[in-house]
């Protein structure tokens, strides 16, 4: 199994880091430090993705929060970076009151991308979502307002978040065969009876399918292995945890998926990496999706 994946032009380790815990999750809230230092866990680790969002922060106004911890945790890291894709999505909203909703219109999402753009402090961001869809709007007129942004430089990849198969054929539609990087959805082992047939589409097409919440959410991954034996009874054989057993299990599911486990402390994802290095035997692998996948 190899350790890197593709997403677009770009090559990636095949486990990223979900930076949302350090910003959401009222007591979980992750202090600035910890989330610093949680990015260059990461990174001391080999990961070489980093998912970021405008909306993850603690409070309607305080957009931008985890964007800007993401930045400070690479810009201070003492290795190379010049090898590390950051990902963010644009198209939510949050107003006062904390209200949330959607907008993908051609004035919002342009206005967003470029305040991602500024947060994380680059040229060009590597790797720019549309959230979620907009049920207001055409989605194709979505993915056009992403297109214009690819053209004008202000991102290198377009990816789609929370799409359904029609979706993703409504953006290979607007932007052609191999136009669409990635599409990220959750997938876990409570949560993929309607992501399954996502990821394979993907995988004919040569997009990256890019679980979110790999090991069940916020706080949902602590207790994997007790939710699912299968999980805890294969970690025992191999002497590691539930968690790096379910993310190389996910990894075996194609060369396209690129899980992106949430940490808000540094020992979460450097445990969560030695996914990169777990071979699974055949008879394993299929035991554990003949009792996971929701087929």
């Amino acid at each position: 199994m190899s350790k890197q994946r593709r997403i677009g032009q770009f090559s990636v380790s095949g486990i990223g880091l979900g930076g949302m815990p350090f910003s959401l999750g009222g007591d979980r809230l992750t202090h600035h430090e910890q989330g610093i230092a949680t990015v260059h866990a990461a990174l001391d680790a080999g990961i070489t993705l980093i998912d970021t969002a405008d909306i993850y922060a603690p409070a309607w106004d305080q957009m931008g929060h985890n964007e800007r911890i993401v930045a400070e945790g690479i810009r201070t890291w003492t290795g190379d970076a010049s090898n590390v894709v950051v990902a963010t999505k644009g198209g939510i909203t949050r107003h006062e009151g904390n209200t949330w909703g959607r907008d993908s219109s051609p004035d919002y999402l342009r206005a967003a991308a470029h305040r991602s753009r500024d947060r994380l402090g680059v040229e060009r961001i590597d790797l720019y979502y549309l959230h979620r869809p907009d049920r207001t709007r055409l989605y194709a007129d979505a993915i056009e307002v992403l297109a214009g942004l690819r053209a004008d430089g202000v991102i290198s990849e377009i990816g789609i978040s929370n799409a359904n198969v029609e979706e993703v054929r409504i953006a290979l539609d607007v932007l052609g065969e191999g136009g669409l990087a990635a599409v990220q959805n959750e997938f876990s082992p409570k949560f993929n009876h309607t992501s399954y047939p996502e990821l394979l589409f993907c995988g004919e097409r040569g997009i990256a399918f890019v679980p979110w919440s790999p090991l069940g959410g916020v706080g949902g991954g602590h207790d994997v292995g007790d939710r699912f034996p299968v999980l805890a009874e294969v970690a025992d054989a191999h002497g590691v945890s539930p968690q790096v057993v379910t993310l190389a299990w996910e990894l075996s599911l194609g060369d396209h998926v690129v899980p992106i486990p949430g940490a808000s402390r540094p020992a979460s994802i450097t445990d969560s990496a030695k996914a990169l290095d777990l071979e699974l035997t055949p008879e394993e692998l299929e035991r554990i999706s003949a009792t996971l996948l929701q087929r």
